[in-house]
């Protein structure tokens, strides 16, 4: 885990390279993109579901805080790519925050207006990943340091723990 702190804006930027065991690249993919199934394994997850607005599938996601902060929610849009690069066979996610004026912010939540992701996924050459992932949010609103450390240190490779779990139970519930 590689925490970048970028002085201009004084907000976190993250870069993440795991390894995922006995989770395959495809299988790691679309535990990811499945919005219902992250329901089942994400604890912070309130709200999560795609719509269509104007033909651009937009993703919404409320992600709960612990008392006394506010909830922070998301609307962006995402992408999944195979890619072939010198015979490796790469998935790439991109994901970005966007305003639309059909999904309104709600009183009490906090909308994350900046919002960057971008991960990338190959196989370990044995039965499981490598993941990268860059990500980079402005939460908004005032985020105590202790959250920020937390986050840092225990919620990013509890995320990917969580993933690995997910993926191992995907085969079974689908």
């Amino acid at each position: 885990l590689l925490i970048l702190f970028p002085q201009e804006s004084g907000l976190y930027e993250y870069k993440i390279f795991g390894r995922l065991a006995d989770c395959p690249p495809k299988l790691c993919t679309d535990v990811y993109m499945d919005l219902d199934f992250r329901k089942e394994w994400d604890q912070y997850v309130k709200e999560l579901y795609e719509k269509t607005y104007d033909g651009e599938k937009v993703i919404y996601w409320e992600v709960k805080y612990p008392f006394p902060l506010s909830n922070r929610d998301y609307v962006y849009i995402r992408e999944r790519r195979e890619m072939d690069v010198d015979g490796r066979k790469i998935w790439v996610v991109l994901a970005k925050s966007v305003a639309v004026p059909q999904c309104p912010e709600k009183p009490g939540i906090i909308r994350v207006k900046s919002y960057k992701q971008s991960l990338a996924i190959e196989s370990d050459g044995k039965t499981g990943s490598k993941v990268y992932m860059y990500y980079f949010d402005d939460p908004g609103g005032m985020i105590p340091s202790w959250l920020v450390n937390w986050a840092a240190k225990s919620g990013v490779p509890a995320f990917l723990n969580d993933i690995q779990k997910a993926c191992l139970n995907y085969s079974k519930s689908t």
